[in-house]
């Protein structure tokens, strides 16, 4: 169970194996073998890992090429623009995803 996409995930969220491995509780070093020397992680930090990226462990192992979290959602009849911004929240890391959820919530109270 080699980790296959997790180098892809982490460069196209522009985040440095530090940082990843701050938010995962592991060192530097354990993030260069996980991309470099397959070397995998336990299953508690794989599952980390797909939190933190919000994709699944499927996705990071090889097993699919679907990327993101399949989630149960509603249906909505959405505008380009509403797409859009979907796309985008998406493609956030954890954090940003909070923050613009912070955010939305601060513009909801003022109405």
């Amino acid at each position: 169970m080699m980790v296959k996409n997790l180098k892809k995930l982490r460069n196209e969220k522009k985040v440095t194996q530090q940082q990843l491995a701050e938010k995962i509780g592991v060192s530097q070093q354990s993030v260069n073998k996980y991309e470099n020397h397959n070397v995998e992680p336990d299953i508690e930090t794989l599952i980390k890992i797909a939190e933190y990226f919000h994709t699944s462990v499927d996705y990071l192992i090889g097993n699919t090429e679907l990327e993101r979290v399949i989630e149960n959602v509603e249906k909505y009849d959405l505008n380009f623009d509403e797409k859009c911004l979907i796309d985008i929240y998406r493609k956030l890391d954890y954090d940003e995803r909070e923050s613009i959820v912070h955010v939305m919530n601060i513009y909801a109270r003022k109405k």
